[in-house]
């Protein structure tokens, strides 16, 4: 009974990071262009405090639990170097406002489909290999992908858009990649069985991706961005994101 559980606690909350910030997104992009730009930053802002909160308070303390420091520092360390690489790689990198960068351009259309059912596989995993460590810290995991997977995708599905995809077909595709979160979350159950003393590991890596994609991806987002209130404002929504993640 506890085996069927975890596996429904883990397909579900693996579905909820993935296609939860995909649907978020999805109303988003039915607003108009003010209000949305004026709302994509604080999704961004919040996300980062999710990601930093889900991080440092709740990922990492699980791993040492297991791991000694240098172990379970060094596996973050890896994780952050490892999407250092993927960004090189044109996997990671995302738009959050759906206009031109330096990264995306009406070309890439196909290679941002690819790159996000890689990041909803990785995802998965990493939601799954919390709830095979507790409930709870399944919850607060799947919770900071979806925060950050709602500016990604409002940027994903734009680019979509300007490369000539029709609005359905746009959501579909991304709907698509958002399935390999499923596929991610089953390998990393099928894994667990077998070589559970990973776990601890796959917790240290994915505080490591979290940390990237919040200070290498998120945070220079909010330097350039426009955020009524400004810094304060930044940085009530970061507590916010971080409370968040302490009071789950």
């Amino acid at each position: 009974m506890a085996a069927v559980q975890t596996f429904t606690a883990a397909i579900g909350l693996s579905v909820l990071g993935s296609l939860g910030g995909l649907l978020a997104a999805s109303t988003f992009l039915l607003l108009g262009d003010s209000l949305r730009t004026r709302l994509v930053p604080w999704a961004i802002t919040y996300a980062v405090g999710t990601l930093l909160g889900a991080a440092l308070l709740a990922l990492l303390p699980n791993a040492l639990e297991s791991l000694a420091p240098t172990a379970a520092l060094g596996t973050l360390l890896a994780g952050v170097l490892t999407f250092f690489l993927l960004e090189k790689l044109v996997l990671w990198r995302h738009c959050h406002d759906g206009h031109e960068c330096e990264v995306h351009t009406t070309s890439a259309a196909s290679l941002v489909i690819v790159g996000d059912a890689f990041h909803t596989f990785v995802d998965g995993a990493i939601i799954a290999a919390a709830v095979v460590t507790s409930i709870p810290l399944g919850i607060t995991t799947a919770l900071a992908v979806a925060a950050h997977e709602i500016p990604q995708e409002v940027g994903d599905v734009a680019i979509l858009l300007r490369a000539g995809y029709s609005r359905s077909r746009a959501l579909t595709l991304n709907v698509l990649s958002g399935l390999g979160g499923i596929l991610g979350a089953g390998g990393m159950l099928v894994a667990s069985q077998f070589v559970p003393q990973t776990l601890p590991f796959v917790l240290a890596f994915a505080a490591g991706s979290f940390l990237y994609v919040a200070m290498a991806d998120l945070i220079p987002d909010l330097h350039r961005g426009n955020i009524e209130g400004g810094a304060l404002r930044q940085m009530l929504l970061i507590g916010a994101g971080i409370l968040t993640i302490v009071l789950l």
